[in-house]
């Protein structure tokens, strides 16, 4: 049970890092990020039915972190979209005026 878990949170985090170098869209990015938090989290409820209840405490911990990152990242891509009318990262370039 344990290997097919850590298998599959490998899978999830591999989609996760591959969807982030690839892609150019903030949202899709952003989504991917949440992908390998997801996955992550998934391995520590797969090791805390081994190892006790730590695993869940930080899966706790893990999704707070992760619900504070989507409201300000997506805020963050909100006012950029306002800005510039685009989420494409290769058209976004804060440093110019």
């Amino acid at each position: 049970m344990l290997a097919e878990s850590l298998a599959i949170s490998a899978v999830l985090f591999t989609i996760g890092v591959v969807g982030v170098l690839v892609h150019r869209n903030a949202i899709i990015i952003f989504m991917c990020v949440e992908l390998m938090l997801t996955a992550v989290n998934l391995t520590f409820v797969a090791f805390s039915r081994f190892y006790g209840a730590t695993g869940q405490v930080f899966v706790v911990f893990v999704m707070t972190v992760s619900a504070a990152e989507a409201a300000v990242g997506l805020a963050i891509i909100i006012a950029i979209f306002r800005h510039r009318q685009t989420v494409n990262l290769s058209d976004i370039n804060l440093l110019k005026g």
